[in-house]
């Protein structure tokens, strides 16, 4: 073994260690401390990059995988993604290429050489947003079932799309005929999911999503496609059944670890001098213009105020794609090197606003409630008008395995007054189905908690909702709304039962702790 090397890859990890936790410490996420690890590994020269393009090459791909798991393509086909996606692009080419064409007349030292055609292309590298990062802070927050994180990741992918067309375009590629074998993969499905079937809860598992990420990307690869795009083919293919979350469940841990990779290389991507820095900064402000625009088209095409807003500042960054773009412009002599090196600043500082601004979105939202809802039309999506609840008396938020035990329970006890609410509209398909009564929703929805305060017969308040920090955001929410029934919790971990006390909840339940005393009184009752 090279300890050299083992003492090197030590050090970069612990680094990402220290600052990801000094950003947990203040509130942001872990991920705005691994960019300023590779910025600090970059400028000391102490990473090897060919092992974390490695890592982040993985991580890509595992997470496209992850997202095809629990992408519905029907989002896809609404005006809200496909359209919206588009306008913005076209948007955001034309006026900030035709600002950088403008800046560049004067014959600025950085932006020597830019005609109109390589400023089109810089607007086109910075108009995407990131997918990576979108798709981490929906994670982390619970919602990426939720109707704006539907539509912001529908839209990057949309964005996904057409960057790996320019790719393909730029590179004078076209798929070889071999790509109809891709068919095959749809009369492939059910030996896939008997396999999925199969292969048990441990190991064979994690072995088996591996085999399905890698191998979806090679095989486009094989007849000239972009390989991240065969990984997230091979997620929506097995995506109905049922036991993807499991799956995905499985596979979020090596995908996390396998990121840490990404975000460092963005710091490592090229040379960081004062000239690269403060270009990076001043095109940053950028991001909010993004986002902006946006807001105006999501609110057009008849969102909420809310859903709108959410999506839009989840979008509020710039893209990793946007480096690829560079790269291949660099690559045909279109650009100068600087490019990547900007754009990989811009984009790490962009990172950094969006996890603030998404960190105090219901925030913003609640306090300037009024503003933001003057840009909704009258007319609504019917999957994005407030919830009736009808009277009720019980609310189960989350309709999981925890979730749907306790709806029974409390149904078979008070009645038809208990009201399931999930994020998931498969979930909440899946529960109709069988009869039970479950609404779909954002229980961190303000405008739902103010409209349930209203009609005060909501008396409890259960949630078994997937983590910490969505069970805290929406005891924010009731806390703003002035609820004064009971509030029920469930925690996974000894320590999150403080947090969830200290915000408001009346009873937190550890699932993991009365396991075993749930388990004796059935088997007592049962005599």
């Amino acid at each position: 073994m090279d300890v050299a090397i083992a003492v090197q890859d030590v050090a970069w990890i612990a680094l990402a260690l220290v600052l990801g936790l000094l950003s947990r410490t203040v509130a942001l996420p872990p991920l705005v401390g691994f960019l300023a690890a590779g910025f600090l590994l970059n400028l000391y020269g102490t990473v090897n990059g060919e092992m974390l393009q490695k890592w982040s090459d993985l991580g890509i791909t595992l997470l496209l995988f992850l997202v095809g798991l629990k992408l519905d393509l029907r989002t896809l086909a609404r005006p809200q993604v496909w359209a919206v996606a588009s306008l913005h692009m076209s948007i955001v080419v034309l006026v900030l290429g035709t600002a950088i064409h403008v800046l560049a007349l004067p014959g600025a030292s950085f932006l020597t050489g830019i005609d109109f055609s390589r400023a089109l292309l810089i607007a086109f590298a910075l108009s995407f947003s990131s997918t990576v990062f979108v798709v981490k802070v929906l994670e982390e927050r619970g919602e990426t079932a939720s109707l704006h994180g539907r539509i912001a990741v529908g839209i990057l992918i949309v964005q996904d799309v057409a960057a790996v067309v320019f790719m393909a375009l730029a590179a004078g590629e076209r798929p070889t005929v071999r790509a109809l074998l891709l068919l095959l993969f749809i009369p492939l499905r059910p030996v896939l999911t008997l396999v999925l079937q199969r292969v048990g809860h441990g190991e064979l598992l994690v072995l088996y999503g591996f085999l399905l990420a890698l191998g979806g990307a090679a095989a486009f690869e094989l007849v000239g496609l972009k390989g991240d795009l065969g990984a997230l083919v091979l997620g929506v293919l097995i995506a109905s059944h049922h036991r993807t979350d499991e799956l995905a469940k499985t596979m979020l841990g090596f995908k996390d670890l396998f990121l840490l990779g990404f975000f460092l290389s963005i710091g490592v991507s090229g040379p960081l001098t004062t000239e690269v820095v403060l270009i990076g900064a001043a095109i940053t402000p950028f991001v909010f213009f993004k986002s902006a625009l946006f807001l105006g088209l999501l609110a057009g095409f008849k969102l909420r105020a809310r859903t709108s807003l959410l999506a839009s500042l989840n979008l509020t960054n710039f893209s990793e794609f946007g480096l690829i773009v560079a790269a291949v412009g660099v690559a045909n002599g279109w650009l100068d090197s600087l490019w990547l090196s900007v754009i990989a600043v811009a984009l790490s500082l962009s990172c950094g606003i969006a996890a603030g601004v998404n960190f105090v979105a219901e925030r913003v939202y609640a306090r300037y409630r009024a503003a933001w809802r003057r840009l909704q039309r009258r007319e609504r999506l019917a999957d994005d008008r407030l919830l009736d609840t009808g009277g009720a008396t019980i609310l189960v938020l989350g309709m999981g395995r925890i979730g749907a035990g306790a709806y029974e329970a409390m149904r078979r006890r008070y009645g038809e007054t208990v009201v399931g609410v999930d994020i998931d509209p498969k979930t909440v398909r899946d529960h109709r189905s069988a009869g039970f009564n479950v609404l779909c929703g954002d229980p961190s929805d303000a405008d739902f908690w103010d409209r349930v305060q209203d009609t005060k017969t909501v008396e409890l308040v259960m949630l078994a909702l997937p983590n910490v920090t969505a069970s805290l955001a929406v005891l924010d929410q009731l806390r703003a709304a002035s609820f004064r029934g009971r509030i029920a919790a469930t925690a996974r971990f000894h320590d999150e039962i403080e947090p969830l006390e200290r915000a408001g909840a009346s009873v937190v339940f550890n699932v993991y702790d009365k396991a075993g005393s749930g388990f004796a009184a059935q088997v007592a009752a049962q005599g």
